[in-house]
């Protein structure tokens, strides 16, 4: 069973909820000291580009690995790397059909059969925290609606590592409006970081102009979603939001049919969630697909096409 992000991860302020846990989130965080202090970073001979965040859940890791496929395609073979994970199947199925994957149980197991294809460059989806491997560039990516929460570890906050982490980031992409405060919150440790910004064009989304929208979406950061949507004009008279990566049951789904027949509107939901609906029962569903927008896309490209001189 699934459960919604705690609202207190994102409160600015501590609260009752996040000091009970403090003390689980300094054993996390001493785990984590002792990983690294055993890793043993392997380098390998085609140059590595992790994707990753620091915020669990909602940055928008995956659509930025496709776009960075997209833009290497032109002078490079790049392949995205995804770890198998049970309930990440629909991000798989998203990277498979948008871009060339390969999905292993452990990362460096794809490394390695990514050489052995004759691929030259390897995309990771996820895994900054993946201490064993050596990357020749660590892409972070924030949101800037939630940008680190209340600033502490998991579970009394949503960080997956503290801060100090930052020192291996190359590029920040941050998904909205340019936001020179939080920049400078994180130049404190890095102060050699590039930052770009980033949002989400709609395609094909003509079919849901003039129609009264129901929006529902399990994704890590769902107001995103529906704000997209309503910048596109798209008339959204209810928002429901589950668990990110939920898996819908037809008690589900049963209850959103009758919600939208009660309000005579038309479901309108993520590709991500339209992937994890059955196939049987996907044609009552609609969905939009979407475009990374990278705002100054060129020298985020120079950027990123450093590591190949």
């Amino acid at each position: 069973m699934k459960i919604n992000k705690p609202k207190f991860w994102d409160k600015k302020n501590q609260t009752f909820f996040s000091l009970m846990l403090l003390p689980f989130s300094y054993i996390y965080f001493l785990i984590i000291t002792i990983k690294k202090y055993f890793k043993k970073e392997k380098e390998f001979p085609i140059p590595i580009i992790c994707v990753g965040n620091i915020y669990v859940g909602g940055t928008g890791k995956t659509p930025v690995c496709i776009k960075l496929k997209n833009l290497l395609d032109d002078k490079r073979l790049p392949v995205v790397i995804k770890k198998k994970y049970s309930n990440q199947i629909d991000e798989i199925e998203l990277l498979k059909k948008y871009s060339r994957l390969l999905v292993c149980d452990e990362r460096h197991q794809g490394i390695t059969a990514a050489i052995e294809k004759k691929f030259d460059t390897v995309i990771l989806d996820d895994g900054f925290q993946d201490w064993n491997i050596k990357k020749d560039l660590n892409i972070i990516c924030f949101n800037n609606n939630q940008q680190i929460g209340n600033g502490q570890l998991l579970p009394a906050g949503p960080l997956r590592e503290s801060l100090n982490s930052l020192k291996m980031a190359n590029i920040i992409m941050i998904n909205g409006e340019k936001n020179t405060e939080f920049e400078l919150k994180l130049k404190k440790y890095n102060n050699y970081m590039k930052f770009f910004y980033f949002g989400y064009n709609l395609k094909k989304f003509e079919e849901f102009k003039n129609r009264k929208l129901i929006a529902f979406a399990g994704i890590g950061n769902s107001v995103n979603f529906f704000n997209t949507l309503k910048n596109n004009r798209l008339n959204v008279i209810k928002e429901i939001t589950f668990p990110d990566h939920y898996d819908y049951s037809d008690a589900d789904l049963e209850k959103l049919i009758k919600i939208e027949e009660e309000n005579k509107a038309k479901l309108i939901t993520t590709e991500k969630d339209y992937l994890r609906i059955d196939p049987i029962k996907r044609r009552r569903f609609g969905f939009v697909s979407i475009n990374v927008n990278i705002k100054n896309e060129d020298e985020f490209t120079n950027e990123v096409n450093k590591i190949f001189k």
